[in-house]
């Protein structure tokens, strides 16, 4: 038998469509009539076996009813997906029941068709855990149904910077000392030679080469052209170094650097040269907590989630469920500098979240 979950919307009423994937100890606490004969769901025998709907209203929780208990689980949202592979369905057994085993507590994991259903269910309580993106993540946190857990780590950090990006013969003034790597002016006089100007951006997405970057110059007060979209941050590099499509760019730190950009270009780097640097205010995904939680509750599945990426089976969870090779506890006061650098740029979050 193959078992859906579809978790009930208290606030609109409405079923809230989720993918299943495990449904840890419904069965033995009687939130599902046991069935005459089971059998072990498999990616093989889905399309012909019968489905059965798991529709609960999420329980409110009470002193005899506690978020966590048999009667009223924990609700761990994996990756968005309408199409989990096997490996996907493994990791998320191994992580809900590791996180059973260590805390004590009852989880349901589902896999959420979108991120924007994701956000949706942390605000009506049928989504405790998950990993949202940056932007994600504001949404949620914006309308106060989350807190920061923990931020993915890359390369040993959890924020990454941005940079704008001219042609060396175009008439612009770089305020970025590649040497000491620092910029040598502030944002406003920086900027300030760019009104006017024509962008090219990465895609209507990308924090790095676009919102974060637009956030700046409207923060500097800088008015610019219609932009260029390049469908990508190394192909931002390519239109700035060929010139005649627009008069500036927008990347990461140092999209110069993508594998083969300087085979193609050996010149690129002189070519192409960085007028001024973002800080680092960027952030990888963050695993949440929905704020319904306890303070203990949250103490408990802080250690449970940093002993469990300790093991070798953890963090393999992890990486295949979440891309997490490593991750740091953070705050949500760590985004309040990308907070306002997204809130500048004038664009409309829900459009941001997929």
């Amino acid at each position: 038998m193959t078992i859906s979950l579809t978790p009930y919307n208290r606030v609109t009423g409405r079923m809230k469509k989720f993918l299943p994937l495990i449904l840890v100890g419904l069965l033995a606490c009687g939130l599902i009539p046991t069935p005459q004969a089971v059998s072990t769901p498999t990616l093989e025998n889905t399309a012909q076996a019968a489905t059965a709907t798991f529709s609960p209203t999420p329980a409110v929780s009470s002193p005899d009813n506690p978020l966590g208990s048999d009667k009223n689980p924990l609700i761990l949202a994996l990756a968005p997906s309408t199409n989990p592979s096997a490996d996907v369905i493994n990791a998320g057994k191994v992580l809900a029941s590791t996180l059973s085993n260590t805390t004590g507590y009852r989880f349901v994991s589902v896999i959420p068709p979108d991120e924007k259903e994701l956000v949706e269910a942390f605000g009506n309580g049928n989504a405790h855990i998950g990993v949202l993106s940056p932007f994600g993540y504001l949404l949620a946190s914006n309308q106060g149904y989350v807190t920061a857990a923990f931020a993915r780590q890359q390369n040993g950090k959890i924020f990454y910077g941005a940079q704008f990006i001219v042609r060396n013969d175009a008439d612009f003034t770089s305020y970025y000392d590649p040497v000491k790597a620092q910029n040598t002016a502030d944002v406003t006089a920086a900027l300030a030679q760019f009104g006017g100007k024509k962008p090219c951006w990465s895609d209507e997405f990308s924090p790095s080469g676009y919102v974060v970057p637009l956030g700046f110059l409207g923060e500097a007060g800088v008015k610019i052209l219609e932009p260029a979209f390049m469908a990508g941050q190394p192909t931002v590099v390519r239109a700035v170094y060929a010139g005649g499509i627009c008069d500036f760019g927008a990347t990461y730190i140092d999209a110069r650097a993508y594998p083969g950009l300087e085979d193609s270009f050996p010149d690129v780097n002189q070519k192409v040269v960085v007028v001024w640097q973002i800080p680092p205010i960027i952030p990888y995904e963050t695993l949440v907590f929905a704020r319904g939680m306890t303070v203990d509750m949250r103490r408990v599945l802080t250690r449970a989630f940093v002993d469990l990426i300790s093991t070798p089976d953890g963090s393999s969870a992890m990486q295949t469920l979440y891309g997490f090779n490593a991750m740091s506890v953070i705050q949500d006061g760590q985004y309040d500098e990308f907070r306002k650098a997204v809130r500048a740029s004038g664009l409309d979050l829900n459009t941001l979240v997929r």
